[in-house]
């Protein structure tokens, strides 16, 4: 970089050639990058699904028997169906009964049961989101006093624990860690020692996964149309600055 003055005398930072194309191409990888990995993770998974899935479907079934080349995602859509059906006729009474008799068999199975039941709980943890899904970002104090920490408001937390803490009024908060957000803490907090936050539960998890470098705007800065800002304080997207 080269300096100037201007009229006043300050200096006035010139850009180079090298500088404004490391910009250029750090702007262009912040947009490109989630594309290029979006798209690989979902091709990868597709073909995951295909070789295992495919194999399975007799020859007469296969577009590829008479087309003689295999179509991608037809694995996928395969399990895809199959998943439905599976789950369309277990919300009968027959389907249920059965349900519970395999349930019956994988019982008697000492590892196995272990293995299942562990499996099935956390896909129903997963997929049951009206109660895994956060209500609000918030702010608690840990580890200690004067110390914040980013955390996700999942329930009012119920039965024993705020009567054993002494408290009338609690809040179940996961606490994440950085830069892997999907581990971390439950905590029972005070609701009066949560401060809960404006920005949204997707913003604060961008805020933990970044480790701080990109921060959601604030009510004032949405009002103006600016975007989420980087470690430097500059918007990203390319997003207005707050002076203009």
């Amino acid at each position: 970089m080269t300096k100037q003055s201007d009229t006043s005398g300050r200096p006035v930072r010139r850009t180079t050639f090298l500088g404004a194309a490391r910009n250029n191409f750090l702007t262009g990888l912040i947009i490109v990058a989630p594309v290029v990995i979006t798209i690989y993770l979902t091709w990868t998974i597709i073909e995951f699904v295909d070789d295992r899935v495919v194999p399975l479907v007799p020859e007469v079934y296969n577009p590829a028997t008479y087309i003689e080349y295999d179509i991608p995602g037809f694995g996928l859509f395969i399990f895809l169906t199959f998943t439905t059906i599976v789950g369309y006729f277990t919300k009968n009474i027959f389907g249920r009964q059965l349900v519970r008799i395999a349930e019956g068999w994988v019982d008697r199975m000492p590892i196995i049961r272990s293995i299942y039941n562990a499996l099935k709980q956390l896909v129903e943890t997963i997929l049951n989101q009206s109660n895994t899904s956060f209500q609000n970002a918030c702010l608690v104090e840990y580890p200690r006093r004067d110390i914040w920490a980013i955390a996700f408001v999942s329930t009012d937390t119920k039965g024993e624990i705020p009567g054993a803490a002494g408290e009338d009024a609690m809040v179940s908060v996961f606490l994440p860690t950085t830069p892997n957000p999907t581990s971390g803490f439950l905590l029972f907090v005070p609701r009066r020692d949560t401060v809960i936050l404006d920005m949204t539960v997707e913003e604060a998890a961008k805020l933990v996964i970044s480790a701080g470098l990109v921060t959601p705007p604030t009510k004032e800065e949405r009002a103006k149309g600016i975007a989420s800002r980087n470690g430097n304080g500059s918007p990203v997207n390319g997003a207005a600055d707050a002076r203009k």
